[in-house]
């Protein structure tokens, strides 16, 4: 069953366990990353689809979009996890035409949790 990400009203479910400690604020994070807009079914991004990559990013420092950065918060490695993005807290009332996010776009994502690096690691 889904649950609120504390404070937000982005929703996540993990669907597969990981190990070891989770993504904290500052960490660097390594996931793969599936994106569908919710009212399309239309998939706008995936790091597993030819010519792409693993994606990598500064967790809980605003370098993506508010629903990403909190939700994949705690995430361990070898985790999946899906969240369900309200616009507000995704690319807003203008969305992101040049990927077919609509304005006011839901987005779900499924994550897998590859690599963390941080401090104490």
């Amino acid at each position: 069953m889904a649950t609120k990400v504390e404070g937000y009203e982005t929703t996540m479910l993990i669907t597969k366990a990981g190990q070891g400690v989770g993504i904290r604020r500052g960490d660097k994070a390594t996931v793969h990353a599936t994106g569908v807009v919710k009212e399309t079914g239309k998939k706008f991004w995936s790091t597993k689809d030819p010519g792409q990559s693993p994606f990598s990013y500064q967790a809980g420092v605003g370098q993506v979009i508010t629903g990403w950065d909190q939700g994949c918060l705690g995430m361990t490695v070898g985790e999946e996890r899906q969240l369900v993005i309200p616009a507000k807290e995704g690319y807003g009332a203008a969305g992101f035409p040049a990927w077919g996010i609509p304005a006011g776009g839901t987005l779900m994502f499924t994550l897998e949790c590859l690599a963390i690096e941080g401090k104490d690691r």
